[in-house]
């Protein structure tokens, strides 16, 4: 009796799953810890390692890409369909620093499967994600006897995103004519829970800056001088207490100018998740909800734009009095965007709005660094749709919806290819990122793989119907 193509990959993954795990646990021994220049080599050593098994997995092409940083590898296995959709995976294979001696139960570089888990660094963020393409890639194939994909596969596998993916979009831009996509789909992401699979379809950018001022050349008597002269950290402190209005909506004239209002579907289908808040503020080591007025706490989170103080400071602070009038201040504040909004604008907006704030008498500078820009895939899009059927087969329950409150260099792929970004990923919150004793379960990571396998054949199928 014929199998069902289904029935087809499952058979598949299951042959193939002692070799995909010791795959795996080959990869995760290698301490690819890119914020650590000791492990400048290990880093290296992991891009030859994908990059090999790339090539042996089928792609007819796996370089490692040199930055200015760590390397990044490139992967293209080409569809025997030229009419055929190209996609491009992204993931990163760099890790977060670990050792024994920060809780771990065991070694975070030697791998220990216990209780269904597989714990390391890096399993579930995030060569685990990475590695179940190329047993999907070859579960697509064995079911549907091609000999290539159903696609245009490619692979671009960073080495900085534990550090901040410095040099990642500049990479992008000068290697856009290989990357050239119809799609991006990330895999460094994750589910709502073990038991409700989910798919994210956008994140926030992020603007920061560092506000400085200044007021007398040196700290002054306060008895002498103070209600005479202009204080730096009272000006500090009434521009922090500006920001929001009653509503706590951000009052920087023009914030939210362009900025993707929630549908009236978006915010029912948030709704439907089973989002337990006491819980939630348990997670967050807080007390109490705070926010926007009008939106719950998860639209809060996943589809507004906010305005944060990560710090502020100046003059004395030491034990005890010093009756001074400190000579500067300083306030550091970031800015979560969302879609329609571009930090560009939102930067000069910012500076306008402080230099209204700031008085008479404060030397004053704004600085801004780096910004990462927000990217959204609308609920209707085909290939959305695509990876809500493929995660559909594979988990056999639906699917539902949310979006990632941070940040991450999607959104580059997303502005320079001028492509939606998709995002597949299958970690649950327990999984510990960047914590000790990260795990990725297995049960989850095998559907990974079955997703994928699903992915490309869907894709292919349907993509047609794209606008």
């Amino acid at each position: 009796m014929s199998q069902t193509p289904d029935s087809a990959v499952r058979t598949y993954i299951e042959q193939h799953r002692s070799a995909f795990l010791d795959d795996l646990a080959e990869w995760l021994r290698i301490p690819s810890v890119s914020a650590q220049p000791d492990h400048a080599p290990d880093v290296r050593r992991s891009a030859d390692w994908l990059a090999a098994k790339l090539l042996e997995t089928g792609f007819t092409t796996a370089e490692v890409w040199p930055t200015d940083g760590a390397p990044a590898v490139f992967a293209e296995w080409p569809s025997d369909d030229p009419d055929a959709p190209t996609v491009l995976v992204y993931g990163h294979h760099d890790v977060q620093p670990a050792a024994r001696e920060d809780g771990w139960h065991s070694e975070p570089f030697e791998p220990e499967i216990r209780d269904g888990r597989l714990y390391a660094r890096g399993a579930a963020d995030d060569k685990g994600q990475v590695l179940f393409h190329t047993l999907g890639v070859r579960a697509h194939l064995a079911a549907t006897g091609r000999t290539a994909p159903a696609v245009h596969l490619k692979l671009l596998i960073e080495g900085e995103e534990e550090s901040g993916s410095p040099h990642f979009r500049a990479l992008v831009e000068s290697r856009a004519d290989r990357l050239a996509a119809d799609a991006v789909v990330v895999s460094d992401t994750g589910m709502w829970s073990e038991d409700t699979p989910t798919v994210c379809t956008g994140m926030r950018g992020l603007a920061e800056c560092e506000i400085h001022f200044r007021g007398p050349d040196q700290d002054i008597h306060s008895g002498s001088f103070g209600g005479a002269v202009p204080n730096p950290a009272t000006a500090a402190a009434r521009l922090v207490a500006a920001l929001h209005d009653e509503h706590a909506r951000v009052a920087v004239p023009g914030f939210y100018d362009g900025v993707v209002e929630l549908t009236d579907r978006e915010r029912a289908l948030f709704a439907e998740l089973p989002f337990d808040e006491e819980r939630w503020l348990r997670t967050a080591k807080s007390h109490a909800t705070s926010g926007e007025a009008g939106y719950t706490t998860l639209e809060r989170v996943w589809a507004r734009p906010t305005a944060e103080v990560n710090g502020i400071g100046g003059g004395y602070q030491g034990a005890g009095s010093k009756t001074i009038i400190p000579a500067s201040a300083m306030v550091k504040l970031t800015f979560r965007l969302v879609a329609g909004q571009d930090p560009d604008r939102i930067e000069k907006a910012v500076r306008a709005w402080v230099d209204e704030q700031v008085p008479d008498g404060i030397r004053h500078e704004t600085v801004f660094g780096g910004a990462t820009r927000p990217c959204l895939t609308p609920l209707d899009h085909p290939a959305l749709q695509s990876v809500v059927r493929a995660m559909g087969r594979a988990f056999g329950v639906p699917v539902r919806f949310t979006r990632e409150g941070g940040s991450g260099p999607a959104a580059d792929l997303q502005e320079v290819l001028g492509v939606p970004v998709l995002f597949l990923g299958i970690s649950v919150p327990s999984d510990g990122w960047h914590a000790p004793n990260e795990k990725v379960e297995l049960d989850l990571l095998f559907k990974g793989v079955e997703t994928s396998a699903y992915l490309w054949g869907d894709l292919a199928e349907h993509w047609r119907e794209a606008p």
